[in-house]
């Protein structure tokens, strides 16, 4: 064997390495950005799930100051047919 041919494949395979270190690079690269798009993605999500929280303690605080309504008005409402009743009782109690 010569020295030639030993030369020859020797810068052949120290091609072949940096191609693929080249290769490497690229990859790592791409993996850089697509973490950085990952990292945004992670806090849209943080920030959309601040805000869900957020929508759902306003509905809550709506709902129970809604109910709060509900039951004044009930109670309003039970008043006035509690009065009507007695006040058509005591008419039919003292007409006869």
């Amino acid at each position: 064997m010569s020295a030639q041919p030993m030369e020859s494949r020797m810068s052949r395979l120290e091609g072949a390495y940096e191609q693929v270190d080249r290769r490497l690079d690229s990859v790592d690269h791409r993996l850089d950005s697509v973490d950085r798009r990952l990292d945004s993605v992670d806090r849209r999500l943080d920030s959309m799930d601040h805000r869900f929280e957020s929508l759902q303690h306003e509905m809550y605080e709506g709902f129970r100051l809604l109910d709060g309504k509900i039951d004044q008005r009930f109670m309003w409402t039970m008043g006035g047919i509690a009065t009507s009743w007695a006040t058509t009782m005591l008419a039919i109690v003292f007409h006869h």
